[in-house]
């Protein structure tokens, strides 16, 4: 779709891929590590094909999930949690940084909310707001696209650089 984009008449696209699998109630050891190793190796291919179309400098992939898991054992894996990290990738990132600040990873931490559900540092919002601009969404309407953004510190976690024309 992307290499279709001009015989289509698209300038901007956005596409939603799902990869199932991680909600590890059971199997976690067994299974982490596959998917994990699924989802890199499926990013590195989509990266190197935006590359071959000259396009990774306009292209942005990033994972989102609405919930993390927990520290602590169920005896098999791990229940839902709340906080978890999320990644973004292409040639407009400012990358090799971490953005937020990363968690005391123990059960019973600082940011530990009970059963090592850990508390986020950072806002889905935020991450959202970051995003939306980069694709040319105005300051003045992220209140309208993200009415929550308001309740948090930033609108621009600054992960991104400038939209290429």
């Amino acid at each position: 779709m992307i290499a279709a984009r001009g015989a289509l008449g698209q300038r901007r696209q956005i596409y939603f891929v799902q990869q199932g699998g991680y909600d590890f109630h059971d199997d976690l050891v067994d299974d982490h590590a596959t998917r994990l190793r699924e989802l890199g190796d499926a990013l590195a291919a989509f990266h190197r094909a935006t590359v071959d179309l000259g396009v990774d400098r306009s292209v942005t992939a990033f994972t989102a999930s609405e919930f993390g898991r927990a520290l602590q054992s169920n005896g098999r894996g791990s229940d839902h949690g709340w906080g978890g990290h999320q990644f973004i990738l292409g040639g407009s990132t400012v990358g090799g940084r971490l953005f937020g600040q990363w968690p005391e990873v123990a059960l019973g931490g600082r940011e530990d909310a009970g059963q090592g559900r850990l508390v986020p540092t950072t806002s889905v919002d935020e991450f959202a707001a970051t995003l939306v601009r980069w694709f040319g969404v105005p300051m003045s309407d992220l209140g309208t696209i993200i009415p929550n953004i308001g309740r948090f510190a930033s609108r621009d976690l600054g992960f991104m650089g400038a939209l290429p024309a």
